[in-house]
């Protein structure tokens, strides 16, 4: 994507995975994790702010944005946490500032809880993380995926505005909403698309739920008070069931809080890292 290159490329056993690295190398790192139907590009501002004192490390999961995607693929919440693990380790980062949205929250989760990934911190901004989840829209398609993929091209590219576009509270410029539809659209976009959706299980989350309450670190989590997608009542629950954890609500902004509140939310986000550095 113009102005957005994720020029490296990292082999990971969901297929490849597109990465760049933001700001100097003796800088503390810290990584962004998106969640879904995104990828790394709705971090941008937050990204470029925050690589003014930190090492930001950003990526595309498997299947989404610029990463790999291909029939047959495993891009569920369990195989994103095992990348995310082997990520971290071609990194070489042990211990780096986390920060995750929505699905990428619960990828962060897994493999802090399940892999043994280490976080000097954890930021989780309105994450995928305690059960129920999952709109009526989501679930339908999750069960009817194979029907979806046979939409033509443009009823399919219009399910996915209306859907991209539900995210935001006040409304996506439209350049900004194109960049998030683009890499689901075409050949191995469209599969793409209903794959992951069809793939969300909430028994991924289940798995992991009862033991945030293990959560050692220092953790934030930030929450959108328009958000329509998951109740701002889960990011409370969530808030409580993590020990010593920060609540942030975000005013005037939905579920995808890069776009709809980036200045609020960098702002949130440097407060708390620096309470931890």
């Amino acid at each position: 994507m113009t102005g957005w290159p994720l020029p490296e490329t990292f082999r990971s056993g969901s297929g490849a995975v597109r990465w760049n690295r933001l700001g100097g190398a003796d800088r503390p790192p810290l990584v962004l994790l998106h969640g879904t139907p995104f990828s790394s590009y709705v971090w941008r501002a937050v990204a470029r702010s925050l690589a003014r004192d930190h090492q930001v490390f950003v990526w595309d999961m498997p299947g989404y944005g610029m990463s790999e995607k291909y029939a047959g693929q495993d891009v569920s919440l369990a195989a994103q946490g095992r990348v995310f693990t082997e990520l971290l380790d071609h990194w070489g980062l042990a211990e780096p500032l986390v920060v995750a949205h929505d699905f990428g929250g619960a990828v962060a989760l897994r493999a802090h809880l399940l892999h043994g990934a280490g976080y000097r911190a954890l930021a989780l901004v309105d994450p995928v993380a305690l059960a129920p989840w999952g709109s009526p829209f989501f679930r339908l398609v999750g069960d009817h995926a194979e029907v979806f993929e046979e939409l033509p091209p443009a009823l399919h590219r219009a399910l996915v505005r209306e859907y991209v576009a539900s995210a935001s509270s006040p409304g996506l410029r439209p350049m900004v909403l194109d960049r998030l539809v683009e890499p689901w659209l075409g050949e191995s976009g469209q599969p793409a698309f209903y794959r992951q959706i069809a793939q969300a299980d909430q028994r991924h989350t289940d798995e992991i739920q009862e033991r945030y309450s293990a959560i050692g670190v220092p953790t934030l989590v930030c929450w959108g008070e328009d958000d329509t997608w998951i109740p701002v009542a889960k990011g409370r629950e969530l808030a409580a069931a993590v020990p010593g954890a920060r609540w942030e609500p975000i005013a005037h902004a939905g579920h995808l809080v890069q776009e709809d509140a980036p200045s609020e939310l960098t702002a949130a986000l440097l407060a708390f890292l620096r309470h931890v550095a």
